[in-house]
């Protein structure tokens, strides 16, 4: 409760100050003229002004509000390091007890541990999640922050005036006061490279605190998990690693630096650089044995992908065909067949045969060319016409031996219903083809099916019978394909409502030319959003469970849940920085979440350093909470009206705000109600009886 003074006039102030001025100075001209109540017209003129000016009291009725006192607590990675998460632990909760029993306080506890709350891979931010707490504070009403953290905090304000308040902070280290530790650093790294081609990654290994001098380290360098080389550098010394890129997509290379003793964490020991592969355009060799109409679509559609170059070549006169033309005039250009099977086969990605017969054009030692260049790495698809077990067969050259199937001879030309086969429904070429989940497909029938016996691959397209349709396999380090068919292009065509020809033949195509993600065995490790995800394609009824290891070295298992044919999924949070890695028992993925260099882990030594000036500049300071051995310290809260400075050797110390909240308000008038009325009444009945002395 307060009392003050305040005024509410009845007329406006000019008025009553003119009022005020002429009354005073005809009472003024009666006191000099010397007749009698002169003064006592003065004093009625003074009351009757009072009375216009209407002076009262006022009392308000307040009530104190608490100060807003900030328990910041430090939950990032580099708090985990050591015994910091249990000195933590054990600060915090005694100070919350203090600091709870203080009255006219209110305790506001804050965690920072995530990218949610401002820890990640822009370093532990205390302050950005300290204003976001503070946000429905006003200043006056800021008490005092303390924060439990390591003192590696990456968005201290600049000064005071940054923080937005008049208030003490106050800093409680976790850690020693003499760590040390090793960390690698990538000062450069490329982010994309071509596949087969090498290249190089800056880094330097750093030693931080009071590391004995030593020679060199020790570097292992991985790629995907699988050692590449071993180096020997010089600690501060900027050194290369040379990297072949093996594949499309991400390549993730590890550079790995060996420890030291009793440094504080060895997470930091490795830095991680993904550099995407990039293919150079796929290079498709395309034969066609005579002009027809699927000749375009398989034209078509290679031309339309931009990451394909295409050299197509077809054979629109037979040599059996005998006119008499000179030999020379019978094309345009000539076939380089030399130049293409031997000399050069090794530098395509894919070559197709699109209904091709043996006419004598290449000879049989270009097949056994065919033959090699797939077991070594080529891929090979036969897309048969309707003479497959003929004399013309492809199935009687050398090329027979790495072909998955061999024709019986008989051609069916009759309508069917191509269906995707059971395994087919898991297999990444031909899984969830638009139209095919119902029975019949929706999409339109083709009319010839050359039947054939299969001895290897998988069928996973079907026609009459349950005959094999669609055939892919694995032979040697490379891959073919036999298309039991040439009706394809009818789906291109739009007969009969179509087909899903581009899907099809696009996928088949990139899976013969190892696309990473058209593997029909694999494991990934995949971020999408704050979450990992575990996917598994398999062909297979039943997957394992795996297991996942964090940058920190914890592991967790996890079982995978099947979310469509041939696909199972997984996933967990991905909270912490760093190289995640999962591991069926057979297959192996990575991932890297993060920065190469993450701030986070760019220096994890606990320090007063970037905290000192802003804390003393408040009033408060930064200490240590374990002074010795391993007992934690904390010190006693003291509530304090104000001062220079709010801390000392064994204490700290938390301003005591004076805000409050206004509940009433009481006035009280002087000439007002029957007190005012006999006042006024007083002042006239006396000058009255002055007069008629």
């Amino acid at each position: 409760m307060s009392w003050s003074f305040d005024a509410a006039p009845l007329m406006p102030l000019w008025l009553i100050a003119l009022f005020g001025l002429g009354a005073g100075a005809l009472a003024l001209v009666s006191i000099l003229a010397g007749l009698r109540g002169g003064w006592l017209r003065v004093g009625a003129v003074a009351a009757l002004v009072l009375a216009l000016i209407n002076p009262v009291f006022q009392r308000e009725d307040r009530e104190a509000l608490p100060s807003v006192v900030a328990l910041v607590v430090d939950k990032s990675q580099s708090q985990a390091l050591g015994t910091r998460t249990r000195e933590t632990e054990q600060a915090r909760a005694a100070l919350a007890r203090q600091i709870g029993a203080l009255k006219g306080f209110e305790l506001r506890e804050v965690e920072v541990g995530t990218d949610r709350d401002g820890a990640g891979a822009d370093g532990t931010r205390l302050f950005q999640a300290l204003g976001q707490a503070f946000s429905d504070v006003p200043p006056e009403r800021i008490g005092g922050v303390v924060m439990l953290t390591d003192g590696q905090i990456h968005d201290v304000p600049k000064d005071k005036a940054a923080l937005g308040f008049d208030a003490p902070l106050h800093v409680l280290l976790s850690g020693r006061e003499r760590e040390i530790d090793r960390r690698v650093v990538v000062t450069t790294a490329p982010r994309f490279g071509l596949v087969g081609a090498e290249q190089k990654i800056a880094y330097r290994v750093i030693d931080s605190g009071a590391v004995p001098p030593g020679g060199r380290v020790k570097v292992t360098i991985r790629r995907d998990g699988e050692t590449v080389t071993v180096q020997q550098v010089t600690p501060g010394q900027v050194a290369n690693a040379t990297v072949k890129i093996t594949h499309a997509g991400d390549n993730i290379v590890e550079i790995e630096a060996e420890a030291i003793a009793d440094e504080l964490t060895t997470v930091n020991n490795r830095a991680v650089s993904t550099i995407e592969g990039i293919r150079e355009n796929l290079r498709v060799l395309l034969v066609s044995g005579e002009p027809h109409a699927g000749e375009r679509t398989w034209r078509n559609l290679l031309k339309s992908d931009a990451s394909v170059d295409l050299v197509h070549f077809t054979i629109l006169r037979p040599p059996e065909k005998q006119d008499g033309t000179p030999i020379h005039e019978l094309s345009l250009i000539a076939f380089p067949t030399r130049e293409l099977f031997q000399e050069k086969i090794k530098d395509f990605d894919l070559i197709i045969f699109d209904r091709y017969q043996r006419r004598g054009i290449l000879p049989s030692i270009y097949f056994d060319n065919i033959a090699r260049y797939v077991r070594e790495g080529g891929a090979v698809l036969v897309a048969s016409g309707p003479d497959p077990a003929g004399a013309g067969s492809l199935f009687r050259t050398p090329l027979a031996s790495v072909l998955p199937a061999e024709p019986n001879g008989v051609v069916r030309e009759e309508p069917f219903f191509p269906k995707v086969s059971t395994v087919g429904q898991r297999h990444p070429v031909t899984r969830a083809l638009p139209g095919g989940a119902s029975d019949p497909p929706q999409w339109s029938r083709w009319f010839r099916l050359i039947e054939a016996t299969p001895s290897s691959g998988t069928a996973v397209m079907t026609g009459i019978n349950d005959k094999p349709a669609l055939i892919l396999s694995r032979e040697g380090a490379g891959r073919v394909g036999l298309l039991l068919s040439d009706h394809v292009w009818l789906w291109a065509r739009g007969y009969e409502g179509g087909g899903p020809h581009g899907q099809l033949l696009r996928r088949l195509a990139h899976w013969l030319m190892k696309e990473p993600d058209l593997e029909e065995e694999a494991l990934r490790l995949v971020q999408r959003g704050r979450d990992l995800v575990v996917e598994r394609q398999t062909l297979g009824a039943e997957v394992k469970p795996v297991t996942i290891t964090k940058p920190t070295g914890e592991t967790l298992t996890a079982k995978l849940e099947q979310s469509e044919p041939g696909l199972w999924r997984t996933q967990t949070p991905a909270r912490e920085l760093g190289l995640w890695r999962v591991t069926d028992g057979e297959r192996t993925a990575l991932a890297h979440i993060g920065p190469p260099n993450p701030r986070e882990f760019t220096d994890v030594l606990s320090s007063a350093r970037p905290t000192e000036a802003l804390a003393q500049s408040t009033g408060g300071g930064v200490r240590r909470l374990v002074q010795s051995g391993d007992q934690v310290t904390t010190p006693r809260v003291l509530p304090l009206r104000a001062g220079v400075t709010l801390s000392g050797s064994d204490w700290i110390g938390l301003k005591q705000t004076n805000a409050s909240v206004l509940k009433g308000v009481d006035r009280y008038g002087f000439f007002t109600g029957l007190l005012g009325l006999a006042l006024l009444l007083g002042a006239v009945s006396l000058l009255w009886w002055r007069e008629g002395r």
